[in-house]
């Protein structure tokens, strides 16, 4: 490049989320406006820097306008599938194809790299970088909300006000049938989003998997709300939760790929064999994942873009940026992804939703 212009690449990895293209948006005008640097979208995350030629698209103001800051997903694309390390080849045999994706960056001249993904991308980007001497800065997102050092990551708040809203939804035609509305929410191996939307949505009971529970406390929680003159309850489930002999309940997909859920469609049986109640079950799925993104994720994910820049900037690399008592910090991508960030049992969260008589199954 000439002079001290920077050429930069960003990707998104993993899942895709609410706010991703707010980052996006964020790092191009940072990088363009302050600092005069070329900023390249890498498509596809990884996978695009395993074709050849490197597929990727050169980021300028006139695509990222204050639209994108409206739009669900990533413009870039983004795929969660086959570690280079371990590459499924169509052949069958695995392969480490990471050499091949630090030739990518180097084929495209890049000083520096930003990623945007959830711990594992994370792990793996960090991985290829010290493999390859690459420049990496990090950028946690996830609707999990479970990366470690911050408070918040980019997609958690919209899949929060998805689920809230779907209780908002299921209330009044619960009432109407008197029935127990199960609503199953996201949350890997976390229970952020079915406790906060939980609260927020006047739950009666909310199942995640930090806290065993036990069926006869949710009957219990059932029978009391009865007593008490009303028709109906709701009921939140983390999409993690095991049954009550500890089994994970999952679905596989095609190619044998194995992702959680019905663990609410159990939920349901075993409330109805309990208390005789009517029960219906909703499963929000990737509904969670595609919704315009909240202001809150907007903020976020904007002010995330911008700091990622400026560590670039400032020559600090192998760090991820994060979200502390109001104030964007970076910390090393090492520390983030090794804490994990489950719910906290005698946290705020847990404590209010206690408060509220909220039966969380124990």
């Amino acid at each position: 490049m000439v002079g001290g212009e920077k050429r930069i690449g960003i990707l998104t990895s993993g899942g895709d989320c609410a706010g991703l293209n707010a980052a996006i948006r964020a790092a191009v005008h940072r990088a363009t406006l302050t600092y005069g640097w070329q900023v390249i979208g890498l498509l596809e995350g990884t996978a695009g820097l395993l074709t050849r030629p490197v597929r990727y698209e050169v980021l300028n103001l006139s695509m990222v306008s204050g639209t994108m800051l409206r739009m669900g997903g990533t413009i870039l694309g983004t795929t969660n599938r086959g570690n280079p390390f371990a590459f499924p080849m169509a052949d069958g045999t695995i392969k480490d194809r990471t050499a091949e994706i630090i030739g990518g960056c180097r084929e495209l001249g890049l000083d520096a790299l930003i990623g945007i993904g959830g711990d594992g991308s994370m792990a793996i980007l960090r991985r290829i970088a010290q493999q390859g001497g690459l420049n990496l800065v990090g950028v946690p997102k996830t609707i999990d909300n479970d990366i470690g050092m911050t408070e918040v990551s980019i997609g958690y708040d919209t899949a929060v006000a998805v689920a809230t809203e779907a209780l908002d939804r299921l209330q009044p035609t619960a009432a109407s049938h008197a029935r127990v509305m199960v609503l199953e929410v996201m949350g890997r191996d976390a229970g952020h989003i079915a406790l906060a939307a939980g609260i927020a949505g006047g739950a009666d009971v909310v199942l995640i998997p930090e806290i065993p529970y036990n069926i006869d406390s949710v009957a219990r929680k059932i029978r009391e709300v009865r007593s008490q003159g009303r028709n109906f309850a709701l009921v939140v489930v983390s999409e993690a939760v095991r049954t009550a002999d500890g089994k994970e309940i999952q679905m596989v997909y095609q190619g044998g790929e194995t992702r959680f859920g019905g663990i609410g469609h159990y939920i349901s049986q075993q409330i109805a064999a309990a208390t005789g109640a009517e029960t219906r079950v909703t499963v929000l799925g990737h509904v969670q994942r595609g919704s315009m993104p909240s202001p809150r994720d907007r903020l976020i994910a904007s002010a995330f873009g911008v700091h990622a820049v400026d560590l670039i900037a400032e020559g600090k690399f192998d760090r991820m940026v994060a979200w502390s008592n109001r104030e964007v910090i970076d910390v090393p991508i090492e520390d983030a992804i090794a804490r994990y960030q489950a719910v906290e049992l005698d946290g705020a969260l847990a404590r209010t939703a206690r408060g509220l008589g909220i039966c969380l199954g124990d």
